[in-house]
């Protein structure tokens, strides 16, 4: 939306609202890292994609309006390529700009005539975002809003009028050929100042000084009473500057291409003026005119260049801004467009208001095994929902059943909803969490100094010290790093202190005696619920499925011995 000095389509409002930012680790964790990978191969445009999904809002009508911009995008491809061609000259240009030429360099009228070339571009790419925007298929406010943020630039900076005036100004710098000089002399004729009179593309046909002096002084005529010329020539003084529009200031400078009638004391033109040099210097004035010149025409380029890249900057400064927002839409579309084409099912999320912590997930499945099968038909989708009666699910099942690919999966939908995108599912209906937080087994280098059970003890407490009831918590194999009695211990608090701040939570575990009190740990808490929630096998067989149910079995230790191949078969290489 418009703001006093910058517009966004990732940003409905005048202020950027409440955010709150992902850790590195959660990145990694919930697999946004590889998402980032698989959609740019410029590192620079992951970052960019990484910033935004990482930069949570809570806000659903944030998540909404984002979600509005990316079906336009994504529906549109045309809009996409010709957005992208767009901002591709808009880049070349500001690269090779000669606003990039420091002050202190000499300035030229090739520099003044590039500049033009380049603000006609500027005004050309604005005009082409505005039709590329016309288009009626864009239902989105974000869009839409856009379009009439670009129609008051276009308006406020006069880019029409300037077109024309640039159309008259512009000429190529092979055809001046010739500078008119004003030459103001004290009584002794010594040359005091010099302004420049005019531009020519015609050069002068008598270059001897005896021979033009005499014909300025053999008829009386040809010397003026006053300094007020006769209206054959156009004195620009060049020490004062008067305020006044870009457009008149444009058509004044027009002066510079062509000899016009005007009396002296015009106020509304721009100029310099140089003085002579001082003392016995003032006698040799012919040999430093060449300097002189030099030092005019720099000036009064400079002064215009820099009001063209002024208006220049309106149009691209502004504009250049959202690059990188529409980047991370297009990129994104592209990839997810792939996705589909491919036969993945990807759906527009339905962003809820509530007071309860709650999501409604059908078809759901982690968006990295869509990444690496072959066929996605052989992914499992699943339906999983958060509600006040299931806060905390507690995810158990075989090892390598797919409980951390599920939990994981529940990461990604909140995080690319929130960021706007579709999301892998059928259906999700959900309130965006203010933050999402993981606690995953850590490295051993990170363990080092507490020990595992130290550093996950203490790891969990700042989580638990920073979630709210707004937060989504997801817990891979926490507190399994000790004994089964000693991990079930600290985790059976863990749970309940959970259900006491209502922190949406997936916790897989191998601990299928936590399961079991789920129950038990949803009376103590008298408020939100636990709930048990399975891998399901079947005959023997991992289905990738989850269910509502109570454990199968106590196989953590069974679990944990295929984990770490100690199993009699996976020892001897036995089958029986």
């Amino acid at each position: 939306m418009k703001r006093s000095d910058h517009f966004s389509i990732l940003y409905p409002y005048s202020e950027s609202g409440t955010f709150s930012r992902l850790s590195e680790a959660a990145c990694h964790d919930i697999g946004l890292d590889t998402f980032c990978q698989a959609v740019s191969t410029d590192p620079k445009e992951r970052r960019l994609i990484m910033n935004v999904l990482s930069r949570l809002s809570p806000d659903p009508a944030t998540a909404l309006f984002r979600q509005q911009v990316f079906g336009d995008i994504l529906r549109l491809p045309n809009l996409r390529k010709t957005m992208m061609e767009l901002f591709d000259k808009i880049e070349f240009m500001r690269n090779f700009s000669t606003m990039h030429k420091s002050s202190d360099e000499e300035l030229g009228l090739w520099h003044l005539f590039h500049r033009l070339d380049e603000l006609d571009g500027y005004i050309k790419s604005v005009e082409a975002m505005r039709d590329c925007l016309s288009d009626d298929r864009i239902k989105s406010e974000g869009l839409i809003s856009l379009r009439e943020y670009i129609d008051e630039l276009y308006e406020d900076a006069c880019f029409a009028d300037m077109k024309k005036d640039i159309a008259e100004l512009k000429v190529k710098a092979s055809d001046v050929k010739s500078v008119t000089l004003g030459i103001n002399v004290n009584e002794r004729f010594e040359a005091v100042s010099m302004g420049l009179v005019s531009v020519n593309s015609k050069p002068f046909k008598k270059s001897g000084i005896v021979s033009n002096f005499a014909d300025a002084i053999a008829n009386k005529d040809k010397i003026q009473d006053t300094s007020d010329w006769n209206g054959d020539m156009h004195y620009h003084q060049i020490d004062k500057e008067e305020k006044s529009g870009f457009i008149d200031f444009m058509k004044n400078e027009a002066g510079l291409l062509t000899v016009q009638s005007s009396v002296a004391s015009d106020t509304r033109t721009k100029s310099t003026i140089v003085n002579a040099m001082a003392g016995d210097a003032t006698v040799s004035s012919t040999f430093y005119l060449e300097t002189v010149l030099n030092k005019m025409l720099g000036t009064l380029v400079k002064k215009l260049r820099d009001t063209l890249t002024k208006y220049a900057n309106v149009a691209i400064v502004n504009i250049s801004e959202l690059v990188p927002e529409f980047l991370y839409y297009i990129r994104c579309a592209e990839f997810m467009g792939g996705l589909m084409e491919k036969g993945c099912v990807l759906c527009e999320a339905e962003p809820v208001e509530s007071e309860e912590a709650s999501m409604e997930a059908k078809g759901l499945y982690n968006l990295k095994l869509a990444l690496t099968v072959e066929d996605v038909k052989e992914i499992v989708p699943n339906d999983i929902f958060f509600d006040r009666e299931h806060t905390v699910y507690i995810l158990t099942g075989a090892n390598r059943g797919g409980k951390t690919t599920v939990t994981q999966a529940v990461g990604q939908l909140f995080a690319l909803a929130q960021g706007g995108l579709f999301v892998p599912a059928e259906s999700f209906r959900y309130a965006p969490c203010d933050c999402i937080y993981t606690h995953f087994p850590a490295d051993e280098d990170k363990t080092m100094d507490l020990g595992r059970l130290g550093e996950e003890c203490v790891r969990f407490k700042e989580i638990f010290s920073q979630a709210t009831g707004r937060s989504l918590l997801l817990l891979n194999e926490t507190f399994s790093t000790t004994s089964f009695e000693e991990g079930y211990y600290i985790a059976r608090d863990s749970v309940k202190a959970l259900l006491a701040k209502g922190v949406r939570t997936m916790y897989n575990t191998h601990m299928h005696k936590l399961g079991s009190d789920a129950e038990e740990l949803s009376r103590e808490s008298g408020g939100a619920g636990a709930a048990s929630l399975i891998m399901r096998t079947e005959e023997g067989k991992r289905s990738f499925k989850v269910a509502l149910a109570a454990p199968e079995g106590s196989s953590y230790a069974r679990d944990i011995a295929e984990k770490y191949g100690v199993t009699y078969e996976m020892l001897t290489g036995s089958k029986s």
